[in-house]
């Protein structure tokens, strides 16, 4: 009797200590003082899991957080009172456009000003590969820099942002364009045998570099010539390293569908999951389809397909001027582009074909109703920069032109550069689409300053507004779902889409990038015609354990890092 007694109670010591030693990570205790470099105190953690938020401080030393919980006798370097603030970890922008900029001007003003961390880029077109055929294209644009492309591959540049420094963690696709732009160049016509194996070569060492994936932007060319047969045998090498395959669709308008069909059979049959850059509905006439386009993406989903899509949370789409000519007219590249729009014949061809929807190119032009609905944001020629935050249509008035035959003249004035703001989609299809539990945020836009070469007084207002703009006005005005979810939204979803490993989620032995904010007063102040507003309501933004921006102003610490996918080979 008394053997069992002592089995028993050495049985029950064992569960104590098991249980003793299993204890939640973040409930540290407090009797024994703790030093640290950075504590945070008294705020409130959301976690990125989309858990209930928790009253609790945060312990960080070096890049990563140590401990979570009740550490009022611990001392550190430097102590931030989150009292009555969010304390949540820090944005990642699914789509960014910065790997160029970081090295141009590094500030990333734009970015962290607004809560982001950590921002996936690379549309189609990518950092690397590079070669001549590649690069000749940029070299107007990157002469005003005085800026030079020396890299060839993906790894080149990793060495040379992390030699320079970076605000930001910065991972990247592999562009689908760039590597045909690569091999090919801009001509309008399939691959050979060999020039495809070339191709895939060079998919493959960017995975081995680093990639996240391979990315597809199938409105402009070149990469507007893949066809899907091609884009399959590319998506295989990606699917071979656990990448992605991501995708500006072939169409958001007229023929949407069908482009969401070749994204789905491109995943299908490469293996590989499918992430939709910027989902939206493009053009009045289809206003109010998002409910059929999001009911084939889950189709998909249920039918075991691992698709997903990320939006900004515009109405107004921004990209060149020139893409809102047919592709063809860019056949060759932007040097014939340029040649065929002084041609009367050919702009007589390109004026019949804009005026109608088309099933094989995406109108924009048609799309936003007209030069009304076009509103120039970023010219390059001085002489014609007072048209910046004109309309096509006020410009062409000014000009005393036709309105395509002004929009024509433009591009041929500012060489093809001119960025445009295309108000293309509607509040109704925006709002379904941020809702769906699988959508992620994506600002598709550069860093931006406020001064220096690569200032901008006129863009598009979701390179400064986008993630307060979502948690302001959508999570917080309109109750579009719970704070909770929209931080995971912004956070751990996107974290465990690319495989960032430690990243997106406030945990002990997680890398301490973390974003504290107010939920009372964060919102988005940039607008259509004043696009460079610092937003407000984001209070202190710490990178790698670094505070990089407090108080409204950046501190100048650069503790990003280059981020590398899974195929990645040290």
């Amino acid at each position: 009797m008394k053997r069992r007694f002592v089995t028993v109670l050495l049985f029950g010591l064992a569960i104590f200590l098991a249980l003793c030693s299993s204890r939640p990570s973040r409930a540290q205790d407090s009797s024994a003082p703790e030093s640290f470099d950075v504590l945070i105190k008294n705020g409130k953690i959301f976690d990125g899991t989309g858990n209930p938020w928790y009253s609790a401080d945060i312990g960080i030393r070096g890049d990563r957080i140590v401990a979570i919980g009740r550490l009022s006798n611990a001392s550190a370097k430097r102590t931030i009172d989150a009292a009555g603030k969010a304390v949540s970890p820090g944005f990642i922008d699914t789509l960014g456009q910065s790997e160029l900029a970081l090295l141009i001007d590094n500030r990333a003003l734009s970015k962290l000003s607004q809560g982001i961390t950590t921002e996936i880029t690379g549309e189609g077109g990518s950092i690397a590969p590079q070669n001549d055929k590649t690069i000749l294209p940029m070299k107007a644009a990157l002469e005003q820099y005085k800026f030079k492309v020396d890299w060839t591959t993906l790894d080149g540049y990793f060495r040379r942002l992390e030699k320079q420094g970076t605000p930001l963690n910065i991972g990247t696709y592999v562009g689908a364009a760039q590597v045909r732009e690569a091999v090919i160049g801009d001509d309008n016509r399939p691959p050979t045998p060999a020039e495809l194996e070339q191709m895939k070569a060079l998919v493959e060492q960017a995975m081995k570099d680093g990639a996240f994936g391979i990315s597809t932007a199938l409105i402009y060319p070149p990469g507007h010539y893949a066809k899907t047969e091609e884009l399959i045998e590319l998506a295989k090498v990606s699917a071979k390293y656990g990448g992605l395959y991501a995708s500006h669709m072939r169409s958001e308008g007229a023929s949407e569908m069908a482009a969401i069909d070749e994204a789905i059979r491109i995943g299908r049959e490469a293996g590989l999951p499918v992430e939709i850059f910027h989902l939206k509905v493009s053009g009045k006439p289809r206003w109010g389809s998002m409910v059929k386009v999001v009911e084939k993406i889950q189709a998909a989903r249920d039918s075991g397909l691992d698709i997903r899509a990320n939006q900004y949370p515009y109405v107004a789409g921004g990209t060149a001027l020139a893409a809102s000519l047919p592709p063809w007219v860019a056949d060759g590249g932007g040097a014939k582009l340029l040649e065929r729009l002084h041609d009367p014949s050919v702009r007589a061809r390109i004026k019949q074909e804009m005026a109608s929807d088309h099933p094989d190119w995406e109108n924009l032009y048609h799309d936003c109703g007209g030069g009304a609905g076009i509103l120039l944001a970023g010219v390059l020629n001085p002489e014609l920069k007072k048209y910046n935050g004109k309309t096509v249509a006020e410009m062409a008035k000014a000009e005393n032109k036709d309105e395509l035959d002004a929009l024509f003249d433009f591009i041929i004035k500012d060489s093809g550069q001119t960025g445009a703001l295309y108000f293309i989609a509607s509040e109704e299809d925006l709002v379904y689409g941020l809702k769906q539990p699988w959508t992620a945020i994506g600002l598709d836009a550069s860093e931006s300053p406020l001064d220096g070469p690569l200032y901008e007084p006129q863009s598009h207002p979701r390179a400064f507004g986008s993630m307060p703009r979502f948690l302001g006005r959508y999570v917080r005005d309109q109750k579009l779902m719970p704070l909770t979810e929209a931080i995971r939204k912004i956070t751990s979803m996107p974290a465990q889409r690319q495989h960032l490993i430690g990243r997106g989620q406030l945990q002990v032995g997680y890398f301490a990038d973390i974003t504290i904010f107010d939920p009372t007063t964060i919102i988005d102040r940039a607008t259509y015609t004043e696009s460079t507003k610092l937003s407000e309501g984001i209070e202190t933004v710490l990178v790698n354990g670094q505070v990089e921006f407090e108080h409204g102003a950046l501190t100048g610490v650069n503790a990003g890092r280059a981020l590398r996918g899974p195929g990645w080979v040290n």
